[in-house]
């Protein structure tokens, strides 16, 4: 009997043994291509340089508290992730994975204006359906209903408007940027509905992740946003916890719509599995304030700029920097979206086929003209999450896709090493998941 705290209960799990690339290894031998591990290994499971770096570290020192010392790797992430950042971000705060990361932002959003002599912005905005983490900073500013319901009496009061979400949402008779423009708009419509004086942050994901199943903005859609924070003195913060670190086909994923934040979120595929690891990217401006004003940041966990952790996340980057594979990362994705057009373009079932280098979504319908989701009792999402491991093939199908409880897609993450052959493994074991998942 096992004494773990499993996420399901009522689920018997393998054990995972071994990784050899683009490969879990359960503890009976069964090989599974991981393609849906939250986007987190985009370096597959056995990299020998970032492998390297945790032992040389462990080695050398594996903990000081960053209330008295730093670190040698810490001071190196921070200086390459920047050498690498939009825009005007100049400061790195480390955190040990993504509902951190967006915490801290969040607290840090406050914090500067308090710092600023503007008390009164308080207010944050967000979208619908969107994922920000599940401490509950994190989940007031995420959209997901499902995931908010039980949750609601605890959580901090914000607003949410449309998430950019051109399959379900824009009408036939609108064009995409005509579309990408209005919903930016409704954010210049909640600022001045709650008060310009009071809101102090927008939070957004440049491609949406688990809740949407990578769904990107149109083009234009966060140039307009960006403008529409300037001119109401609103900070924005953009959440690439899963969908930055190359993941899209480039480091930071805001570089593909021409923008920059002011706080800027990530974890997943900074520290690719091997380490927990996440980071709070600010700029200049912001630290600024902080420095000339209280001089302390009134926020911190035990294991922020953990010596292992940043010796591996610095050995990730490098590779993800030095190899070149965000760009592999789009071409490669551009082969497995060819691959999933070739087999589900005309599944009467697959709705819509999209998102952005190895980062794509699968949404699956019951009536494909009438883009009609599937009843939520039937359980396709987990249905096919169970087939799919039954093949060997790790994916993150999801439901809830429309409003948290209707509709269903398939999430595809895998790592950026994966190869020709590998796609068409993909291609082929989820295939027979989903023939094997659906009604009828």
């Amino acid at each position: 009997m096992s004494h773990v705290f499993p996420r399901h209960t009522k689920s018997v799990l393998p054990v995972a043994a071994g990784g050899d690339g683009c490969y879990l290894i359960d503890a009976e031998g069964k090989r599974y291509l991981d393609c849906g591990d939250a986007a987190v290994s985009c370096l597959g499971h056995s990299n020998p340089a970032v492998i390297r770096a945790v032992q040389e570290q462990v080695e050398k020192i594996a903990f000081a508290h960053t209330g008295f010392m730093t670190s040698e790797p810490a001071e190196a992430l921070a200086d390459l992730l920047i050498e690498h950042a939009p825009g005007d971000l100049d400061r790195v705060y480390f955190v040990s994975g993504g509902s951190e990361a967006t915490e801290a932002a969040i607290k840090l959003a406050r914090q500067y204006f308090l710092e600023t002599g503007q008390p009164e912005r308080r207010r944050v905005i967000a979208r619908r359906q969107s994922y920000h983490g599940n401490t509950l900073g994190a989940l007031s500013a995420g959209g997901n209903a499902w995931r908010r319901a039980q949750f609601a009496p605890l959580l901090i009061e914000m607003s949410h408007i449309a998430p950019c979400y051109e399959y379900a949402e824009k009408p036939e008779d609108e064009n995409s940027h005509d579309y990408g423009q209005r919903v930016a708009g409704e954010l210049e419509e909640e600022i001045l509905r709650l008060g310009p004086e009071t809101v102090m942050a927008f939070m957004a994901e440049p491609v949406v992740g688990a809740t949407l199943g990578a769904v990107p903005a149109v083009d234009g859609y966060f140039k307009r946003i960006r403008e529409i924070c300037d001119k109401y003195g609103v900070l924005l913060i953009l959440d690439e916890v899963m969908c930055g670190m190359g993941r899209t086909g480039h480091l930071f994923a805001c570089d593909h719509d021409g923008v920059a934040p002011d706080i800027l979120c990530i974890a997943k595929g900074l520290g690719a599995g091997y380490q927990p690891i996440g980071a709070m990217l600010c700029t200049g401006a912001i630290y600024d304030a902080i420095r000339d004003g209280s001089g302390f940041f009134q926020h911190g966990h035990t294991y922020i700029g953990h010596p292992v952790a940043t010796a591996a996340a610095l050995a990730v980057v490098r590779e993800l920097t030095g190899r070149d594979l965000p760009a592999r990362a789009g071409a490669m994705g551009q082969k497995l979206q060819s691959a999933l057009e070739a087999a589900f373009g005309q599944h009467p079932n697959v709705g819509d086929l999209r998102g952005r280098g190895l980062f794509r979504g699968i949404e699956l319908v019951a009536d494909r003209d009438a883009k009609a989701p599937f009843d939520p009792a039937l359980g396709v999402a987990a249905k096919i999450k169970k087939a799919a491991l039954a093949e060997g093939l790790i994916c993150y199908p999801m439901s809830g896709t429309r409003d948290g409880r209707l509709g269903d897609h398939i999430l595809l993450a895998p790592p950026f090493i994966i190869e020709d052959a590998q796609i068409g493994e993909l291609v082929g074991k989820l295939g027979r998941a989903i023939d094997a998942s659906l009604p009828g």
